[in-house]
């Protein structure tokens, strides 16, 4: 975790563009960059790109930076350019594809049990439609609260970010460096990169499975998670072919 590697420069710079861009005209570049449910109409065909360099805010943007300057710049190094960014926007688009998976399986679910209900489909898309105040589905009988903010989720709320890239790229690290010791904030003591890397995305398993959240609301848990899995499935076939020896120019 030293010198910053210059594919990893790059995509950090582009980063810090669309963040600037999205402090100069937020609706329109959320709603064009951000990535919506594949249903809904503002949902378009680069989103599942360009999502990825879209930030909610200078905390989200920076933790996700650092993590991709000090985790990424390793395995550029190890790899080279064109096999990083191969991985980088693999796992970023594998994360989208959980996210969007899951979005689709809580969306349904909502409809379904509403019109089970009795309710029907013009009055259901009159709910998803509206400007609902944060909450308003505890309103709905018969429904938990947590299954109706899932389902209004689900179709309301776009995701941005690196971060399912980023977690792939953490789990590669952890593969290919499990015995860093690594320094956190949050611990006082150093913690092993093979003990950490799986803590944190089994908290983002429980946090997806159980809707409780120790960092806050609004966390694309199965983004991570699906990052994570891409992540994992493309550094253990390299290791195990030994392809981390052959570097991609």
């Amino acid at each position: 975790m030293g010198r910053i590697t210059e594919t990893v420069k790059v995509l950090i710079i582009i980063n810090a563009l669309f963040f600037i861009g999205t402090l100069m005209s937020e609706d329109i570049s959320y709603r064009l960059f951000s990535l919506f449910y594949f249903e809904n109409p503002n949902f378009k065909f680069w989103q599942p790109i360009t999502h990825m360099f879209m930030h909610g805010g200078f905390m989200h943007i920076l933790f996700n930076m650092y993590a991709l300057w000090a985790f990424g710049s390793p395995l550029e190094m190890r790899w080279g350019r064109t096999k990083f960014l191969f991985f980088y926007f693999s796992a970023g688009l594998g994360a989208a594809l959980i996210h969007s998976l899951v979005g689709y399986l809580q969306f349904h679910s909502g409809f379904d049990t509403l019109s089970a209900l009795g309710a029907s489909d013009a009055e259901i898309w009159d709910m998803l439609n509206k400007t609902l105040e944060p909450g308003s589905w505890r309103d709905i009988s018969n429904v938990s609260s947590e299954a109706m903010k899932q389902f209004f989720g689900a179709w309301n709320v776009p995701a941005v970010g690196a971060s399912g890239a980023i977690y792939g790229v953490l789990v590669a690290f952890g593969l290919m460096y499990p015995n860093v010791e690594l320094m956190l904030i949050f611990l006082p003591v150093p913690i092993k990169a093979k003990y950490f890397i799986p803590a944190l995305i089994l908290l983002d398993l429980f946090s997806g499975v159980t809707g409780f959240s120790l960092f806050g609301q609004n966390i694309a848990n199965w983004a991570h998670i699906g990052g994570a899995l891409f992540g994992f499935i493309m550094a253990y076939y390299w290791k195990k072919n030994s392809f981390d020896n052959t570097r991609w120019y």
